[in-house]
């Protein structure tokens, strides 16, 4: 996958780039950062056009299971209406057409419900997937990048108030002097 090579590119100039003795950062290229989060953001729209194959799979499922649940109830109904033709016949064919109406509708329910649970774990598993690549890299990423801004204004800091201390002692020693 793409967007993971590139993730593990920007692992890469963290890892080799050169650091900032006794302050444990590092100095790396913006531009080339950049480049590499463009190319991930062009990447992306190849994991939304999977969800969209899986969500146009789902309707093609549904309406197969549509179609087979009308094949048979037209089944039955021509079932139920061939025996009509004899009237001893015609009170056994209303319940047999009654009970080929329950299974056929039963099988429907039985069908839709069995190809929802079937998306829904392929869609549960896409989404997990997503989540883990989230956790795992952009997550990291920019904790390390809140992180290293955090200890670049500690650092800052703390060279403002040593040189506000040095200019505070030689007002001292010029107003001793």
């Amino acid at each position: 996958m793409k967007v993971l090579e590139l993730l593990e590119e920007i692992e890469e100039i963290v890892d080799t780039s050169s650091g900032f003795p006794l302050t444990g950062k590092i100095l790396v290229d913006a531009e080339e950062i950049l480049e590499i989060v463009k190319e991930i953001r062009i990447e992306l729209p190849d994991e939304i056009q999977q969800a969209q194959w899986i969500k146009d799979e789902r309707q093609r499922i549904l309406d197969e299971a549509k179609g087979e649940a009308e094949t048979i109830l037209k089944d039955a109904k021509m079932q139920a209406e061939s025996l009509i033709e004899n009237d001893d016949i015609t009170s056994k064919a209303k319940v047999r057409a009654d009970e080929i109406m329950s299974v056929a509708s039963a099988n429907a329910i039985n069908l839709k419900m069995s190809t929802f649970d079937y998306i829904d774990s392929i869609l549960y598993n896409f989404q997990d997937k997503m989540e883990q690549m989230n956790a795992i890299y952009f997550t990291d990423m920019f904790n390390n990048l809140q992180n290293t801004f955090d200890q670049i204004n500690g650092t800052i800091s703390s060279n403002r108030n040593e040189i506000k201390d040095m200019i505070y002692r030689t007002q001292m020693e010029s107003e001793e002097s």
